[in-house]
């Protein structure tokens, strides 16, 4: 998606190389609310499946959801007695809200989240992660909708679960599969500026990012997952849903205006650093033909009727020339924003003075082709003049395609796929940081300090190799109180994102 605006894009994705390092590759989040009786069955077999299974660093963090029982205990106990365990604490309940302040927090280069519950069979989180790891893939979701999933569970959770997929497919033209199992991961470079743009901070946190992903053009991987229901669950599935279809109204009107920059996270051409060198590559050829062919026949439809309405009053170079202009002006406004996704006021004015030349070159090949028919009849029927102009408008139609992509709507990124994309807070002032004396710090990416990530650490083993714990944290930068970054007081000072590798130059739900 191209703006003449866009400040740039994320660098193309790197494999995240194995190595010696202090920082976790992976950081798992589970968002919980009162959970005193799941909390620590869960952190334990996750624990042990990571440590038995996981060859790199990792992390658990539990965040408590503004918990009114023993969770915040329970939590602490954990903490103190598993070095790879943190605990965190919001005051305020969601758990988008806990996702984006935990995820916003966090250094490890893969994010993760799951439900307390464990609905999902482990097994299932190495395959999550290795393409983001990899750098094949921006995000990767849990799937229960896959062919080869195995679900367990009532019929009324199936049916509104499919329902709920099928309303997002059919309103934001979502492809993902599951856009609601706790089972997700993301890479840290894409959250760094996908995140600030999900206002969602509860149960549609989930839909709300994946939607803005796969509109901006990242690589979401789907897993197959095996995945028994939680009877015991305590979501308002009525509630849950409402405020899920409030949330698809606000992110479709979003979507239809333009008002989100999705240019900022978008990919390169090419991840391989051969792919790079390459110049002047088509973007989105086949995207673009297929948006200009449904703007172009509603165009001609258009034009027609306009056709027709002034051929009644008057004669038909007239008729012709003012339909024309009239439908090339609502054309022109409608492949700049639709087919070549071109936002915003600017350059508006010079779009259409180029489309008004382009314009001109269909009027002289109708316009000549009425003369012609004229020429050689000296009274043609109406549908002859109609089927004369429809030729005329296929021919036009070819030119106005190649004029518009090469013209009027080129795309002027350059091709060094490696340009650092900035993230302006004038864009976004609202997610200015509010400090409190009171807050915890953490970790964030600064002007003056890059993203950078070392060589992934291997999984710390009994010969002492290196783990991550409090006191080697290195929290440096910003501070935000927790929840802050969920309310709209994300740090937003100019992010430089750099590709991952420095020397190749990256709670529950039931439904």
């Amino acid at each position: 998606m191209r703006t003449d605006s866009s400040p740039g894009t994320l660098p193309a994705r790197e494999h995240l190389p194995a190595g010696d390092a202090g920082t976790p590759v992976l950081d798992v989040v589970i968002p919980v609310y009162n959970e005193e009786k799941d909390l620590q069955p869960c952190v334990l077999r996750l624990h042990d499946h990571l440590k038995r299974t996981f060859p790199y660093a990792f992390r658990i963090t539990i965040a408590d959801n503004a918990s009114t029982d023993t969770t915040p205990q329970v939590s602490q106990r954990l903490e103190a007695e598993l070095p790879e365990v943190r605990g965190f604490r919001l005051e305020q309940k969601g758990r988008g809200r806990a996702l984006r302040t935990v995820w916003s927090a966090s250094d490890a280069p893969i994010l993760a989240y799951m439900d307390v519950d464990l609905s999902t069979d482990l097994n299932a989180l190495l395959p999550l992660v290795a393409p983001l790891i990899s750098g094949h893939s921006d995000l990767a979701i849990g799937s229960r909708l896959a062919r080869s999933s195995r679900v367990v569970r009532g019929p009324k959770r199936e049916f509104i679960s499919r329902a709920y997929n099928l309303i997002l497919r059919g309103s934001l033209q979502a492809r993902f599969s599951d856009a609601q199992c706790g089972f997700k991961a993301i890479r840290r470079d894409v959250a760094q500026v996908l995140l600030p743009l999900v206002e969602d901070t509860g149960w549609f946190f989930d839909t709300e990012m994946l939607v803005l992903a796969e509109r901006a053009g990242l690589r979401i991987h789907e897993v197959p997952v095996d995945w028994v229901d939680d009877p015991d669950s305590t979501v308002h599935i009525v509630k849950t849903a409402t405020e899920d279809l409030k949330g698809v109204w606000r992110v479709g009107k979003a979507l239809a205006s333009g008002s989100l920059p999705l240019d900022r996270i978008a990919r390169p051409f090419g991840d391989d650093p051969r792919d790079r060198e390459i110049k002047d590559v088509p973007k989105g050829l086949a995207r673009q033909l297929v948006g200009f062919c449904v703007v172009g026949g509603l165009s001609t439809l258009f034009y027609l009727l306009l056709y027709s309405g002034f051929r009644a009053f008057t004669g038909s170079q007239v008729a012709n020339a003012l339909a024309l202009l009239v439908s090339a002006i609502a054309n022109t406004a409608a492949n700049r924003r639709l087919t070549f996704g071109v936002r915003g006021r600017g350059g508006a004015v010079r779009h259409q003075a180029q489309g008004l030349v382009v314009f001109g070159i269909g009027l002289a090949l109708t316009s000549g082709s009425l003369a012609a028919l004229n020429a050689a009849s000296s009274d043609p029927s109406h549908s002859t003049e109609l089927a004369v102009l429809i030729a005329a408008n296929l021919a036009a139609t070819v030119l106005r395609f190649l004029l518009f992509r090469a013209w009027v709507f080129p795309d002027r990124r350059d091709g060094d796929s490696m340009v650092v994309a900035a993230h302006h807070p004038e864009h976004h002032p609202e997610y200015a940081p509010v400090p409190h004396p009171s807050s915890r710090t953490y970790s964030t990416v600064s002007a003056a300090q890059p993203a950078h990530y070392g060589p992934l650490p291997q999984r710390p083993t009994a010969q002492g190799a290196p783990q991550y714990t409090h006191d080697t944290a290195q929290f440096d930068t910003a501070q935000f109180r927790a929840g802050e970054a969920a309310d709209g007081t994300w740090r937003d000072a100019t992010m430089q994102l750099q590709p991952v590798r420095p020397h190749d130059t990256d709670s529950r739900d039931s439904r």
